[in-house]
């Protein structure tokens, strides 16, 4: 096949799955939200029936890692454990027992002339998931898709090739049981980059593309796409430390932030210590994180402090190291906390250590981030551990949605007007 005909291939292909899903989303916003719920339940069944078989697809995975010359971040991210598939399960739990937000009337208000204005939630309609690594979130996009009445499209790495095509089959078994539209959720299983800038281009169809990966993909996607992208380029995450810190809270939500996981977007890369905290705080917090092979890198105050520290540059501020290294400065004022984070963070997650009510809500409202911990780790910005089940993304954008990107996330509103016959004069 010419070059030229392979590409007319490959946008046929794509023109075909999302004219499809278009078409699904129509007819899954319909169903009711019991049918919707056990489909989740149903393929929590079958992930706990085939674990064995989830578990040898992720294997054949792990195995070609090397092939692909994939960093430990990224098979971290990869790796499939039987303790994945039971948070898998757990989540799929979680999400059918929270309410239906399709249908729900936001606001309600009778006009002068009687009209009855309703604000009603609805679906976004068809969503384009494209992800790295991490094979267990296409059933976390599946199940918040679906509970919202969205029909997805998802396109996952190659890296991680045989495991997504084991759990989307888990899911469209559970959609035919359940009686949804078989196209609800379509899996691109072709490995041509090219087909991605196909689905990109058909606004007609996709109302929304949600990038998961590396900057590289997110980037893009968001030059690419013509239609709406909710996304986060980098995790720059910062854990300050105020000069009212509780020392061993300190050590404590550090240690997490930067040590529980490494290789992902709320892990914290920057720690910033009150000029005032740092003489005893900061040699004990160095300490606790070289225990934990954490490469230290600092500035000319905290090398003084800790001469275990390498010099930091000016880039190291704004690294994401997805790894065991971390930036650290000494700062004179939550006033210069705060600007350090907001000029060099990627306004995802930042947390202070305070015992100071007034420090606190200065950082919560001045942090300009999608998610502002208080006195608790970055891990927790998470759709999960905030109680949405599970997220399809982490939005650092303002518009359209913000922070782990839920069921309620992929809906929107329309204006719903009942009359008896009003006309406008």
């Amino acid at each position: 096949m010419s070059a030229t005909a392979h590409e007319l291939n490959l946008q046929a292909y794509a023109e075909d799955l999302a004219r499809r899903a278009a078409a699904a989303a129509g007819e899954l916003a319909q169903t009711s939200g019991s049918a919707r719920n056990a489909c989740l339940l149903h393929a929590a069944e079958l992930i706990q029936r085939r674990e064995a078989e989830l578990l040898e697809a992720n294997r054949a995975d792990l195995e070609r890692a090397a092939h692909y010359g994939l960093s430990s971040a990224q098979v971290d991210r990869l790796r499939i454990t039987p303790g994945t598939l039971a948070g898998l399960r757990q989540a799929l739990v979680e999400i059918s027992e929270q309410a239906d937000p399709l249908g729900e009337v936001m606001e309600s208000r009778v006009r002068p002339n009687g009209l009855r204005v309703e604000k009603v939630r609805v679906p976004l309609g068809v969503v384009f998931f494209i992800y790295e690594s991490r094979p267990q979130v296409t059933v976390d996009a599946a199940a918040i898709c679906v509970k919202s009445g969205n029909a997805v499209i998802l396109r996952g790495g190659k890296e991680a090739a045989y495991s997504n095509r084991a759990l989307y089959g888990v899911f469209a078994e559970a959609i035919a049981a359940s009686g949804l539209p078989a196209d609800s959720v379509q899996l691109v299983d072709v490995p041509d980059r090219e087909v991605v800038g196909h689905l990109l281009a058909l606004d007609q169809y996709i109302n929304v593309a949600i990038p998961r990966g590396g900057e590289g993909l997110i980037r893009r996607v968001a030059a690419e796409a013509r239609m709406p992208v909710l996304k986060h380029y980098t995790g720059n995450c910062h854990v300050y430390i105020d000069r009212a810190a509780d020392p061993a809270m300190a050590e404590r939500i550090t240690v997490n932030a930067k040590c529980q996981r490494m290789g992902v977007c709320n892990a914290a890369e920057s720690l910033l210590v009150h000029a005032a905290a740092a003489p005893v705080l900061l040699p004990r917090l160095a300490r606790a994180l070289l225990e934990h092979g954490i490469e230290l890198r600092g500035d000319e105050r905290v090398r003084r402090l800790v001469p275990e520290a390498n010099p930091a540059t000016e880039s190291d501020w704004y690294a994401e190291y997805l790894g065991p290294i971390i930036s650290i400065k000494v700062v004179d004022s939550l006033e210069e906390a705060i600007r350090h984070i907001n000029h060099y963070g990627s306004h995802h997650t930042d947390a202070i250590v305070t015992a100071d009510a007034e420090s606190a809500r200065q950082f919560a409202a001045r942090v300009d981030s999608s998610a502002v911990m208080i006195n608790a780790s970055t891990r927790f910005n998470d759709g999960g551990e905030l109680g949405l089940g599970a997220e399809i993304g982490i939005s650092t954008d303002k518009l359209h949605a913000r922070g782990p990107c839920g069921v309620r996330e992929l809906t929107t509103y329309k204006y719903l007007v009942y009359g008896d016959g009003q006309i406008r004069t």
